[in-house]
């Protein structure tokens, strides 16, 4: 064991150590507490002001598989069934199946299947342990016929969204006697016989170390490190906006690498939206999800040539946003402005009406061109009227569902949703490419043991959330993110807790 580096004094020995604090380090933590281990302690390099890792970014929404509403109703004790609210069904089947859809077939199948199989029962058990849900109101449900029905496999969210999900969670974990440490870097594993035995430290700038039986890595990717974005997703990534924590530079995926941790999955493949183009290069806790701009599916996307190149309607939004901020990196300066009418603007998620948005606003076409900066104005006018008039018209517009009203004729048509841009006034916003998290990972089996290059596992070492590679591929599903962490965390914490 090298402790050149270290010193031996610093706290004492724990059953577990886990590196990280947002939803699967925290999941870890008490599954390592359910399962018998007396002593775990967390450690997080962020302030606890800043502390969360990329969870408190999120909405706090959960893909999880439910039959019908007597399953949502275990989560929800209080959740009252009516005829005017249609919460629908999602059997594991569907949440498997498009887990295949979204990458392609490219995801690892025993570990979907994990993730799908167990959504419920995790779900279920962090209710149990006091985390409260809501149904998921705005971004997942329409009116239709007097009916507010649900749609794309996503229903549920904890309350009070991402600071509520790590607030309450954190909570919950103190309760249950576990410690957690701030300001405290985790910078080297150490093994001793064969086995991951404690973790160098800085604790505030001071070198220490922390032994321990086990270390559970849930410390998240490499997304808001530029040089490794360079490096491993390409050209131009290094200008990418970052949507969550600027604390998930790679530390914890590095430590691994040194004790021939197999790396995993798509490693130049990453979760990345559409972003505000003037939103700064890490995103404010205080209004994070405002930067989002996703209701591109009732609109149009234009680059500064002044044409669209996505499909805008390919899918329902939960299986496209994901993907979509990947492809405007591609374009000319890296931005884009999605076009809308009055006829949809009441659509748009409430993060449009935030002050700090790049919008423009105009009553007719030929002045909304005139004022998207950086856009060739003719191109952009001659895109919207030939969109206008390739718009099927026979076919009835409807939001929860891929309705077919498409266009025809287009280089690239749009699917679904495909409405005239017609109604006055008009409303352009101003977006770039704001990256969530890493798809590359290490390699793990079903007990999250992280596994070396000869597909041995590292005993001791263990992994969880963002860290895990295989599971994504090309594009996600909305809310699946918060799930993996959630049952990918419980199972590490599960066996990390036979070592103690």
């Amino acid at each position: 064991m090298n402790l050149k580096f270290y010193k031996k004094s610093y706290m004492e020995k724990y059953d577990i150590v886990v590196v990280g604090s947002g939803n699967a380090a925290l999941c870890a933590a008490l599954s390592a507490r359910d399962n018998g281990a007396k002593k775990v302690l967390i450690i997080e390099k962020a302030s606890k002001k800043e502390a969360g890792g990329n969870s408190r970014y999120t909405n706090g929404s959960y893909r999880f598989a439910y039959k019908n509403f007597s399953d949502l109703k275990k989560i929800i004790p209080k959740l009252k069934q009516s005829k005017k609210i249609d919460y629908g069904k999602y059997p594991k089947r569907s949440f498997y199946d498009d887990m295949i859809k979204v990458t392609k077939n490219k995801t690892d199948k025993k570990l979907s299947k994990i993730l799908v199989n167990d959504s419920h029962e995790v779900i279920y058990w962090l209710s149990k342990k006091g985390l409260k849900f809501v149904p998921i109101k705005g971004k997942q449900s329409f009116v239709v016929n007097g009916v507010t029905k649900y749609w794309g496999g996503l229903t549920l969210e904890v309350k009070n969204q991402g600071e509520g999900l790590v607030k309450s969670l954190t909570n919950i974990v103190k309760k249950n006697g576990i410690e957690i440490k701030y300001d405290v870097a985790a910078k080297k594993l150490i093994k001793k016989n064969n086995q991951i035995k404690g973790i160098g430290v800085l604790n505030k700038g001071k070198k220490e170390l922390i032994l321990c039986n086990s270390v559970i890595l849930a410390c998240g990717g490499f997304e808001a490190n530029s040089k490794m974005r360079s490096k491993y997703l390409g050209k131009g990534w290094d200008k990418a906006k970052v949507r969550g924590t600027k604390h998930n530079t790679g530390d914890g995926l590095n430590m691994a690498f040194e004790h021939d941790a197999a790396r995993y999955g798509e490693w130049n493949g990453c979760h990345a939206v559409f972003h505000d183009m003037n939103g700064p290069k890490f995103s404010d806790l205080k209004i994070a999800a405002k930067y989002r701009k996703i209701s591109y599916p009732w609109g149009i996307v234009l680059n500064a040539n002044g044409k669209r190149f996505v499909d805008e309607g390919e899918d329902l939004r939960n299986y496209t946003y994901a993907k979509f901020g990947r492809e405007v990196i591609k374009q000319p300066k890296q931005f884009a402005w999605q076009i809308f009418d009055q006829k949809v603007r009441p659509m748009l998620y409430n993060e449009y009406d935030v002050k700090s948005a790049t919008k423009v606003k105009a009553n007719s076409l030929e002045d909304l061109v005139k004022k998207l900066k950086g856009v060739n104005a003719n191109k952009a006018l001659s895109t919207i009227l030939k969109y206008n008039q390739s718009v099927n018209t026979k076919v009835k517009f409807d939001p929860t569902i891929k309705d077919g009203k498409n266009t025809k004729g287009l280089k690239i048509n749009k699917s679904n949703w495909a409405n005239k841009i017609d109604k006055s006034p008009f409303y352009a916003f101003g977006v770039t490419c704001g990256i969530t998290f890493t798809f590359g990972g290490l390699k793990i089996n079903n007990k999250c043991e992280v596994l070396d290059n000869r597909k041995k596992p590292i005993k001791g070492l263990y992994a969880a959330g963002e860290m895990v590679g295989g599971i994504f591929y090309l594009n996600y599903p909305g809310g699946s993110g918060l799930m993996s962490g959630s049952v990918f965390g419980r199972i590490a914490g599960k066996y990390a807790a036979k070592l103690s």
